[in-house]
């Protein structure tokens, strides 16, 4: 009775396993919280002198993010579009005929016919398959520079939080921008920033219901033996 109750239990792990391991993760990491800037110290007592080092006084700089901690708008204009066709169709006939065998001049005959066989073989295969796929993403998020590199290319990130009536929307983005596709508006497309990774999920009532229940996960996993 103790077996029997045992592996009962087995099915179920693995269901909920199976489910746990599709469930989406959204979680608040702390890397992309924008960091915090360093505690300013008092100001230098004035000597007289109209620039210090201290003090930020770009009179004549480009307003465009260039330094750790700049702020810079990435518009999302992702659009893919993905099709594939293949179809395979083979055909083989194969077709022998063997004459009867002879003996001393007499063909060799079995219950009075002709011993005479042929063979006949005929194979074919045919297979199709197509596969399309479209996205697109459309807005804007503003972002952090949290990186300078040294050939002078811009490592940011970001993330927007959405809280609409009963869920939460999620927009992230990082990777790499060139100072010379920002634009004099202090913007870049996002087909300009290299190694992108641009997720969009949301949580809450709205996604909870567009998922689907752990055990119906379970019968269209890896796991499902059948």
């Amino acid at each position: 009775m103790k077996n029997r109750l045992r592996f009962s239990w087995l099915p179920c792990a693995l269901a909920l396993l199976a489910g746990c391991a599709d469930m989406p993760r959204v979680r608040d990491d702390a890397q992309w919280a924008a960091s915090l800037p360093p505690s300013q110290e008092a100001a230098v007592a004035a000597d007289g002198s109209i620039y210090h080092d201290a003090q930020n006084m770009e009179l004549f700089a480009d307003p465009r993010a260039h330094r750790v901690g700049d702020i810079l708008t990435v518009v999302l204009v992702e659009s893919t579009q993905a099709s594939k066709k293949a179809t395979t169709s083979t055909s083989k006939t194969d077709q022998a005929d063997i004459g009867a065998p002879t003996l001393l001049g007499k063909a060799i005959t079995a219950g009075g016919r002709s011993a005479t066989f042929g063979l006949d073989g005929k194979r074919s295969f045919d297979g199709a398959g197509s596969s399309s796929q479209s996205n697109q993403l459309t807005g804007q998020i503003t972002v952090t520079v949290a990186q300078r590199l040294s050939n002078g290319n811009l490592m940011v990130r970001g993330e927007k939080w959405l809280t609409i009536n009963q869920g939460q929307e999620l927009v992230r983005i990082s990777g790499i921008v060139r100072p010379q596709d920002i634009g004099q508006d202090n913007v870049v497309p996002s087909t300009r920033v290299a190694d992108a990774r641009i997720s969009y999920t949301g949580r809450g009532t709205l996604a909870d219901a567009n998922t689907r229940g752990w055990l119906s996960r379970f019968f269209n996993s890896k796991w499902m033996p059948f």
